[in-house]
């Protein structure tokens, strides 16, 4: 009369098996969407930007984090910071890593050769296309 009654699980069920890996297959399709959304583009911009504070050199045209433009008088590898020229004979250090991009290399890059030359045939075609 004060006993409630009690029912028993269904026999052979396993406590956890595949109830357990359905609970935890959500979870770990987010980690997968946020690794391949988040995680991998963030290491890939990190490694770009290591990358390009170990190639600086000098007359390197740079833009800090700070937003100051500057060119670089003075880097040497194996330093932590760079000699940055804000304006005529008014030169600042600053670290490596705070330099946010460099707007213009002393050398140009590998295929940059290739590219100037498509684009010279284009706008050649281009203004002869308007004179005709």
């Amino acid at each position: 009369m004060f006993i409630s009654e009690a029912y028993a699980q269904a026999a052979g069920a396993s406590p956890g098996g595949a109830d357990m890996l359905a609970s935890f297959l959500p979870l770990i399709l987010i980690f997968v969407v946020f690794w391949f959304l988040m995680i991998r583009p963030q290491q890939k911009r990190m490694k770009e930007h290591r990358a390009l504070v170990a190639s600086l050199k000098k007359n390197d045209k740079v833009v800090t984090n700070g937003g100051i433009l500057g060119v670089v008088t003075k880097a040497v590898d194996g330093e932590n910071d760079v000699e940055v020229e804000i304006a005529p004979n008014v030169r600042v250090r600053v670290v490596r890593s705070a330099v946010a991009e460099v707007t213009n290399r002393t050398l140009p890059a590998k295929g940059a050769k290739a590219d100037a030359k498509a684009e010279a045939k284009t706008v050649e075609t281009k203004n002869g296309a308007n004179d005709a």
